[in-house]
């Protein structure tokens, strides 16, 4: 299975997600700041993978502390942990991971700066492994809502990438496949970043499983046509009701699902759920770069002087959702009630 990110040597290590298909090359951080920027810069992007990233980052900077005292050392470990949860601001995920680590932090002071610093690279070690399980979870109840044979779309890239591995939408399909079932994959390019045409389509490539790139812009004629039974996308963040942000354009697929009355599944870990946001509209939306759309392989295609507006996520709202897959099971309608009984139950 594709290694995302590891930890290795001291340093974090993870696949270079702006080169591929083309190139499989791997970016090497040696800082928490190289981990910033790589996640700013897309170099690992996923809510999940970014969670991870974001782990392993606090503990690559804790480890470069020179200081025996801990007051010294929580004062620049909390300094850390605020510029990393800045990296991104949709994904909650990368949130959820730092305030872990802050907790190992609060829970471990009193063994020492160097005991405090073990302990911080074990807990982001173990976040990354924790979450290939959680994929694995997700993939085992979600394949039940696939049947054989079936066509299923997918927006952007919730696969082993968008994660520390497995995947989450294709976790499912993953499992699906191993379970037996003929599943074959329309991946939509997904502009501006083209994680479907790029990342999507090379890992099930990989993996042997059918898969066929269609533009964004033509989702809708393939599902008019009937040769779409099932949508699966991941998730950045899910609001308390059920209000799922994922990657631009979403929203439109998830429309189009209700109006052909095709179901439209969410794919996503307990750690996406953030219970402190009532709906979606108190979800921030990332404003990327205009240049994402302005150019395409570092040249100009939109008229000098023509502005973009580039955000990288919408919001879909929890009546055109069928059902959110998690670890700890499948969600149905009404998701506000049964999102707080599983929190409850935790």
């Amino acid at each position: 299975m594709l290694k995302t990110i590891e930890w290795k040597d001291n340093q974090v290590v993870m696949i270079d997600q702006r080169k591929l298909p083309l190139q499989e090359r791997y970016v090497v951080c040696k800082g928490y700041r190289s981990v910033i920027r790589a996640i700013q810069e897309l170099a690992i992007r996923g809510a999940p993978a970014i969670g991870v990233a974001a782990a392993m980052g606090v503990a690559l900077g804790a480890l470069k502390i020179r200081t025996n005292r801990m007051d010294h050392f929580r004062a620049r470990f909390d300094a850390i942990c605020r510029e990393m949860v800045s990296a991104r601001p949709t994904a909650v995920n990368l949130a959820w991971a730092v305030e872990r680590m802050k907790q190992v932090a609060d829970g471990t002071s009193h063994k020492g700066v160097e005991g405090v610093k073990s302990r911080l690279v074990e807990e982001a070690q173990k976040i990354l492994d924790e979450d290939i399980a959680i994929n694995r979870a997700m993939g085992r109840y979600g394949q039940r809502l696939l049947k054989d044979k079936s066509r299923v779309l997918t927006h952007c890239n919730a696969g082993a990438l968008a994660t520390g591995g497995y995947g989450t939408a294709l976790g499912v399909v993953r499992a699906a496949v191993e379970a037996g079932k003929r599943i074959e994959v329309l991946a939509d390019e997904t502009r501006p970043f083209l994680q479907g045409a790029r990342l999507t389509a090379w890992e099930l490539k990989e993996s042997g499983i059918p898969v066929t790139v269609i533009t964004d812009n033509a989702a809708g004629y393939f599902i008019q046509q009937g040769k779409v039974d099932a949508i699966i996308v991941g998730a950045d963040r899910i609001a308390a009701n059920g209000d799922v942000a994922n990657k631009i354009g979403t929203y439109m697929v998830a429309v189009l699902a209700r109006t052909h009355k095709i179901p439209f599944y969410v794919a996503a870990p307990m750690s996406t759920i953030d219970g402190s946001i009532k709906s979606g509209k108190e979800i921030p939306i990332e404003q990327r770069d205009e240049k994402e759309v302005t150019h395409f392989q570092g040249k100009r295609t939109v008229p000098v002087g023509v502005p973009a507006e580039n955000p990288a996520f919408d919001v879909t709202p929890h009546r055109y959702v069928s059902a959110i897959i998690t670890e700890k099971g499948i969600i149905t309608p009404p998701f506000k009630t049964k999102i707080r009984r599983l929190f409850a139950s935790k």
